[in-house]
């Protein structure tokens, strides 16, 4: 099992950079494949990025490909989600989350474990 506690949102101007951690505890986070998560107010959850267990695949979607970069340091078992060129659209609480199945997984009902989401606000 694994408990996961998302950081380092917060408000920030259109065009700006914002990078989340999302810490993991236990011993076997190198097991797990790792996914970011939003949710705006009113919309579903939507697949933002993901990555395996190694690191060595990453899987973005459209909207932020080119502006996201997903990374992990396994030793330092933490998965890291860098987010260059923010928009309004951005806007949303992202969450991560773990799947020892599903390795670039889109879908949230793939993951098992989640974080309890930080909020990310863009101002136009």
């Amino acid at each position: 099992q694994v408990q996961l506690a998302e950081s380092g949102g917060g408000l920030v101007q259109a065009g700006g950079s914002l990078r989340l951690s999302c810490a993991a505890s236990g011993r076997t986070f190198s097991m797990y494949h790792m996914g970011w998560f939003r949710q705006a107010p009113g919309k579903e959850r939507e697949f933002v990025a993901a990555i395996n267990w190694r690191g060595g695949s990453t899987y973005y979607a459209d909207s932020v490909k080119g502006r996201f970069t997903i990374s992990r340091d396994n030793a330092k078992t933490t998965v890291y989600l860098q987010m260059n060129s923010l928009k309004p659209e951005d806007t949303a609480v992202y969450f991560c989350a773990a799947t020892t199945s599903y390795s670039g997984s889109r879908d949230p009902t793939n993951y098992g474990y989640w974080g309890q989401g930080t909020q990310v606000t863009v101002s136009s």
